[in-house]
C-alpha cells in the first residue's frame, strides 16, 4: 500500500477512538426532541462555505431565544448575519422548511424521516426542502445518525479525494450525477483502506481543520 496510504491508516487509529466516540453521538441525536433534529438541519442549511462554528452558534443563539421556531425570515436573518454566508436567502429557507415539518403549530420532523434506506431519503430531502442539495443533505442525516454510509463532499472531502488520488481534481460544480459517481469512488477507497465511510469524512475534515466537530 502507498506511503501516503498506509500513514492515513496510521493516523486513524491515533483518533479512532475519537471518531467513533462522535459517531455515537450523533446517533443519539435520534433520541433527542423533533425540535432539536430540525435545528440540525438548520445548521446543515447554513454551513456552505460558512465556518461551522459560527453556524453552530447562530443556530443555539436561535433555539435559546426560541427564534428558531417563532421568529420571521428577518428576525434569522439578523442572527445569521456576519456569520453565514447568504444569510438574505438562508433565513428565508429555513422559515419554509419549518413549514414543511410543521404539524398543528409544532415541529414535527422525525415523522418524515422514518425510511431505513439513507439514499432514498436523502432524495426526498433534496427534492422537497428548498436550498438542500447533497452534501447538505448528507451532511444532516450523519449528524442524526442516519447516514454513516454515505458522503458529505465538501471542499475538506474532496481535497483529500485529491490527495489520495481518488479523483483527479475538485469539481467546479457537482451534479448529482457528479456527485453520486464521486461518492462511489470514496466507498471504494473506503473499502481498500479498511476505514469505515463515516469515520473517514471525520478523518478527512479533522485533517483539514485540526477537530472533530460536525
Amino acid at each position: 500500500m502507498e506511503k501516503g496510504v498506509q500513514e492515513l491508516i496510521e493516523r486513524y487509529r491515533e483518533r479512532r477512538a475519537e471518531i467513533k466516540r462522535r459517531l455515537l453521538e450523533f446517533r443519539q441525536v435520534w433520541k433527542e426532541p423533533d425540535e432539536r433534529i430540525f435545528a440540525e438541519l438548520v445548521f446543515c442549511f447554513c454551513t456552505p462555505q460558512s465556518n461551522a462554528r459560527l453556524c453552530d452558534a447562530a443556530v443555539t443563539g436561535m433555539l435559546r431565544t426560541g427564534i428558531l421556531f417563532r421568529g420571521d425570515s428577518e428576525m434569522i436573518n439578523k442572527h445569521l448575519a456576519g456569520r453565514v454566508r447568504f444569510h438574505n436567502n438562508k433565513s428565508r429557507y429555513i422559515v419554509e422548511a419549518r413549514k414543511l415539518f410543521s404539524r398543528q403549530g409544532e415541529i414535527s420532523i422525525k415523522s418524515k424521516l422514518m425510511h431505513n434506506d439513507p439514499r432514498r431519503l436523502r432524495e426526498w430531502l433534496v427534492q422537497s426542502v428548498k436550498g438542500i442539495g447533497y452534501k447538505e443533505a448528507s451532511h444532516f442525516l450523519r449528524n442524526i445518525g442516519m447516514g454513516e454510509s454515505i458522503a458529505i463532499l465538501d471542499r475538506h472531502i474532496l481535497k483529500n479525494l485529491v490527495r489520495y488520488d481518488v479523483i483527479e481534481s475538485v469539481p467546479k460544480t457537482l451534479t448529482r450525477n457528479r456527485y453520486l459517481e464521486i461518492e462511489e469512488k470514496m466507498k471504494a477507497f473506503s473499502d481498500r483502506v479498511g476505514i469505515p465511510m463515516a469515520e473517514l469524512d471525520l478523518l478527512f475534515w479533522s485533517e483539514e481543520t485540526g477537530g472533530i466537530f460536525k
